[in-house]
């Protein structure tokens, strides 16, 4: 991706778990085009290896923030203010449903469990937006990750289908909101990519195994593609996209058999 496409912009991306996360790579991919670039971490379990991968990107922070906490999500905000005095990009790369929900049948789901997944995977979007755009003086751009299980039915994605359908609603909803302040809202609908999160979800590996057969571009599905679409959707020159769904999935999702 273009060297210095993103110089003098600040970002945060939340949701980053491991070296091989999207997130992180987005995180790279926006260091790399000359972004100023900070990490969350939900708990101090999660803290020493959001600073061990942090190390590797000079200048990274890293700061804690779980969604669910309204305190912590303005603590982040004052924190970012201060050591920045802005933010430019926003990155939220955040989903969850409890185990039993993405192995039990969908007629199943628990009202728990339902809860869980929509306030994990989508208000998440809304309350982040909400606490972080008031830095965001000079415009910016608002990213999320969603999955074409949103609108088609996938074995064993169950309630998160649900949860990315409105996130993907979300994002619309916040577009309109936020586009009389400069602020773009878009998400990236992924293929089927091998994370530890999509590990857990059962028969994932034989959803990739049909989405390489099918796609046009065959395999195309690894984290720097996402990546690099990421930092062009943050860049200056995806200034006219809000409100948009852009699959990076070499296809798939176009196809009808």
């Amino acid at each position: 991706m273009g060297e210095g496409m993103l110089s003098g912009k600040t970002a945060v991306v939340m949701g980053v778990q491991n070296q091989w996360s999207i997130a992180w790579k987005i995180a790279e991919a926006l260091a790399g085009a000359g972004a100023d670039v900070a990490i969350t971490y939900i708990d101090d379990r999660a803290k020493k290896n959001a600073e061990k991968l942090a190390e590797t990107v000079p200048g990274m922070r890293t700061y804690v923030c779980n969604v669910s906490n309204d305190e912590e999500m303005v603590a982040l905000r004052e924190s970012l203010k201060a050591d920045y005095g802005k933010l430019d990009i926003l990155i939220h790369s955040i989903a969850y449903a409890p185990a039993a929900e993405l192995t039990n049948p969908f007629l199943e789901t628990t009202r728990q469990g339902f809860n869980i997944a929509l306030e994990t995977s989508a208000y998440s979007l809304v309350a982040v937006s909400r606490e972080l755009t008031p830095i965001m003086d000079a415009g910016g751009s608002i990213l999320t990750l969603t999955y074409l299980g949103s609108d088609r039915v996938f074995p064993k994605y169950n309630v998160m289908g649900v949860a990315k359908a409105a996130l993907e609603s979300c994002v619309r909803y916040l577009a309109a909101d936020l586009g009389e302040k400069g602020i773009r809202v878009n998400a990236i609908s992924a293929g089927p990519i091998k994370t530890a999160s999509a590990r857990g979800i059962p028969g994932f590996s034989s959803m990739q195994e049909q989405a390489v057969e099918k796609a046009p571009l065959g395999d195309v599905f690894e984290p720097e593609h996402v990546a690099n679409m990421a930092a062009f959707l943050c860049s200056d020159g995806a200034a006219g996209i809000t409100g948009d769904v852009i699959f990076v999935d070499g296809g798939y999702h176009a196809m009808g058999v």
